[in-house]
């Protein structure tokens, strides 16, 4: 988002600065050029639709609106592929459209291979294409990453978006209806296992109460029993005691018949 903050008052300064220009003159060319060179911009859309830069179609300098467009979305190979068909770019041209030709890949790619990038950026070496990416991006800031030489590649962590190309703002409507279309059955799935959850508690929660009901009818039931089979241990008790003294008490009495004194006439 940095990057994309310190452009907004240089688009603004090339916007006005289009607007203000009149005729098909050197003036817009030399815009266009100054546009293209300067090493803090990076999005070209808001300079390209400025009615005035119109006034260079069907002109010689109607290459420069083609240019300005192969900076707004092409490449380095863009460049290569249709050179005899624009102009010659001057070096800080060559490095801006280098930097944002690895924008573009970092788009498509989080982790680039040297190989790919000596290609694509027509590098000589992989010293010179380290240099590059840490001098001429992320120095800048335009790119985030780390250099694995390991694996002789470029680990991607960031990258500043480039102006959208024509069908690219459908195409990205259309991911995020898609994205939104997900996450709502993913929020579907998700409330239902809530309402699942939440049901299984409530059932957890009956089934302790359940538990802990039946629990106590146990408890009192035991608590009944024990005090049932008291009662009756303490009636055997009572009754052995009383059986003994009525047995203590006959045989008293059998001992005293047995020893009556004899009368004699």
């Amino acid at each position: 988002m940095e990057i994309e903050q310190k452009q907004a008052p240089l688009i603004e300064q090339f916007v006005k600065q289009a607007s203000t220009l009149n005729g098909p003159g050197p003036a817009l060319v030399k815009l266009i050029v100054e546009a293209t060179s300067h090493p803090s911009l990076f999005a070209f859309s808001e300079i390209l639709s400025v009615p005035n830069l119109l006034q260079l179609q069907g002109t010689e300098s109607s290459v420069y609106i083609d240019l300005l467009r192969l900076f707004a979305h092409g490449t380095w190979t863009d460049y290569k592929s249709n050179a005899a068909h624009l102009p010659q770019l001057v070096p800080d041209q060559a490095v801006k459209l280098k930097q944002l030709s690895v924008l573009t890949l970092a788009e498509m790619n989080k982790v680039l291979s040297y190989d790919q990038l000596l290609k694509e950026l027509e590098v000589a070496n992989v010293r010179e294409l380290e240099d590059f990416l840490i001098n001429e991006c992320m120095y800048v800031g335009i790119v985030k990453g780390k250099l694995n030489q390991l694996r002789r590649c470029f680990e991607v962590q960031f990258a500043a978006g480039r102006d959208l190309r024509h069908g690219q703002l459908e195409n990205m409507m259309q991911s995020l209806t898609n994205w939104l279309d997900t996450s709502d059955n993913v929020l579907s799935v998700i409330q239902d296992k809530i309402k699942w959850a939440e049901t299984m508690c409530e059932e957890d929660k009956k089934h302790k109460m359940e538990v802990k009901s039946h629990l106590q009818d146990v408890k009192k039931s035991v608590h009944s029993k024990l005090a049932s089979n008291q009662f009756r241990a303490q009636q055997d008790n009572f009754f052995f005691e009383l059986d003994g003294e009525m047995d203590s008490e006959e045989d008293l009495s059998r001992s005293k018949r047995k020893r009556s004194p004899k009368y004699y006439f």
